[in-house]
This record gives C-alpha cells, structure tokens and sequence, in this order.
C-alpha cells in the first residue's frame, strides 16, 4: 500500500504536473505527500571559490546574493505549494491523521541530490519530474538518485498533468532482470486497482521474454493480464512507447543504468524513454 509520497519542491513550472500525479496517487491510496525544497548553501560555495583564490570581499558579495537568491527560491516553492493544496483541498499535517490525503513542506539546506535520497529512503513512492528539456542536468541527476540510491519506485509524470485515473491502464515492459521485478513488485498497489494490464515484451536478439510466468504471477495476486508481443522494425524503445501510449495510461518498467568515470547515468533505453514518454512512467532500480 502507498501512504509516504515524497515530491521535490523547486519552484519551478516542473513541479505543476509532479504535484498533479502526487494528489492523484494521494487521493487514490489515501496517502500523504511530503514536499521537500533543498536550498542551496552559500557556504559551501563560498568555501569552494576560497580554495580557487577568491577574495574575502568578493566572497561576502556573493554569499549574500546567493543566500537572496535561495531566500526568493524558498518563497516561491512554498507559496506555489501551499496553493496548490488549497485547490486540491489537502490539509497541512505533521502527523498520519485521518484516512484522507494530506501533505507537509519541508526544506533542507545542501545538496538537492543527497537529501532527495535522504528522504526518498523512507517514502513509498517518490515522483520527481523529468525536466523541461532532455538537457535538464540538475534534474536528471536528482532522478538518478532517487533510482539508484533508494532502493524505492520512482514515479516520474509525463509533461501534462495525469487524469484522476491515469492507471485505470497500465502497461508493463517486461524484462527479465531483477530491475524489472522490483518495478513490479512496487506497481502491485496501482496494478490491484486496474482495468486493463497489459504485459509488453520487445523483441531482442531474435526473440521475446516469456510474458507468462509474470501473467501468472500477477493472477496469484488476483490482477488478470495479457500478452503483447512487440516485434520494432527499428527503435525498440519508439515501439515500445507508441505500444503503451495506445493502450494504457501508465508505464511500469525497470530502469537500466552503467557506471562510468565512477557515476551512474542512465542507459540508452531508459534514457529514451525519460525523453519521449508522453505518460507517467513508474520505474525501480
């Protein structure tokens, strides 16, 4: 069961749709959603310029601007926040009340990357928007460690904000690898509640993952589903996405990464699928 949902808080245009698939999560399991704003810290980068030879009064220029610009930053989150669970009609608390969605704002001064681990350890669900762009560095780095550091389902929004009942539908790009699995696994709440299940496998290196043990599996648990074999000419991943585009409203799969010069990045078919997914996308590492 979902009750924990964990949404980064930036202040910017990205946190409209995260907020929406957050409330629609929420108002589905009855769960609570803790939004987390991470200031920067301007002596962390006052103490960094320092090493490179910056002077003392040129370093109290810019911690002070810095220290403006994330006063200003805060306020916006927040204010942007708190007005969005007024529409919603999402009550502020600081602790499990009732059996109705509720939310609570936090802020932690540091590295947006390490406290969104941080707080994405103890949450059931985190959804945490892709970018504007595929350019989108910071947010690009914040769901790699929310994916690979937390050993938690990612929900990443697609560019709109979800209909109420966006996983009446699910399709599941089935694999498998253990990456897979735990998407699976974590899904069980959404795939409990849906209409249609519809377990995708993409042909590779001449054939197709056996789809049945996973439809037996998921009968076990009381969701019936069914089989669809995907045979691309070309992109695998295009395939894949027009396939679940047309017939479900959310996207479950695992979410494939390497390692290299001592980072993780996301591998080639995950990162197609972060730039050109048009629904929400659930995804475990």
């Amino acid at each position: 069961m979902i009750k924990t949902i964990l949404a980064p808080a930036t202040g910017t245009d990205a946190d409209t749709a995260c907020y929406a698939t957050a409330f629609a999560v929420a108002d589905r399991f009855a769960a609570h959603i803790d939004a987390l704003h991470v200031r920067l810290d301007p002596a962390e980068v006052a103490i960094s310029m320092s090493t490179e030879g910056a002077g003392g009064t040129l370093l109290e220029g810019i911690v002070a601007s810095l220290t403006k610009d994330a006063d200003e930053s805060e306020a916006k989150a927040r204010a942007a926040f708190a007005e969005f669970c007024s529409r919603a009609g999402l009550p502020l608390v600081t602790a499990p009340a009732g059996t109705k969605p509720s939310a609570a704002f936090h802020v932690e001064t540091g590295q947006e990357t390490r406290w969104m681990a941080a707080y994405g350890l103890t949450a059931d669900l985190t959804v945490a928007a892709r970018g504007a762009s595929k350019d989108s560095a910071a947010q690009r780095s914040t769901l790699e460690a929310l994916l690979l550091g937390t050993g938690r389902p990612l929900l990443i929004p697609g560019a709109a904000a979800p209909s109420a009942d966006f996983a009446e539908r699910v399709a599941i790009a089935w694999k498998r690898t253990p990456q897979t699995a735990r998407a699976v696994a974590f899904a069980l709440p959404f795939l409990a509640g849906a209409e249609e299940v519809a377990v995708m496998t993409v042909e590779e290196g001449g054939g197709h993952d056996d789809a049945k043990p996973l439809i037996d599996y998921l009968a076990w648990h009381g969701i019936k589903s069914a089989a669809e074999r995907l045979t691309p000419e070309g992109d695998a991943a295009a395939a894949l996405l027009a396939a679940a585009s047309a017939r479900a409203g959310l996207l479950v799969m695992g979410g494939y990464g390497h390692s290299r010069l001592r980072e993780w990045v996301f591998g080639g078919f995950t990162r197609r699928v972060l730039d050109d997914a048009s629904m929400p996308v659930l995804m475990a590492h």
